[in-house]
């Protein structure tokens, strides 16, 4: 499993970004983002959530939550999952027996 450090070099060097790069956009020098990459530092909870957005991936990737950084960063689907966590757990729990049995269905179609 990646640490937290190497996602966050690994998405800066995708998007072709240089240390001094991130650096300048988080509002803070090179050797900063060179300590939280080598893992010698952890940000705090509001630069964790600037880095996702500057590395164009979610807080859980990050922090190793998920193997896949492309996870919920479609507003679309961000915005379905805010409004379901407002509803109170019964309607919950029937928004989320319906939708997985809409996933299991259309797992099996693809199946066959």
């Amino acid at each position: 499993m990646l640490s937290f450090g190497k996602r966050i070099s690994i998405l800066r060097k995708e998007l072709g970004l240089s240390q001094t790069d991130l650096a300048n956009q988080l509002n803070t020098s090179v050797s900063v983002v060179s300590r939280y990459e080598l893992d010698k530092m952890t940000p705090a909870v509001d630069t964790a959530k600037k880095l996702a957005i500057l590395l164009k991936t979610s807080v859980g990737y990050l922090l190793g939550e998920s193997e896949d950084s492309e996870l919920f960063k479609n507003p679309e689907m961000l915005k379905r999952f805010k409004d379901i966590s407002e509803f109170n757990d019964e309607d919950k729990k029937y928004i989320l027996y319906t939708l997985d049995a809409l996933i299991k269905s259309v797992k099996l179609k693809s199946i066959a």
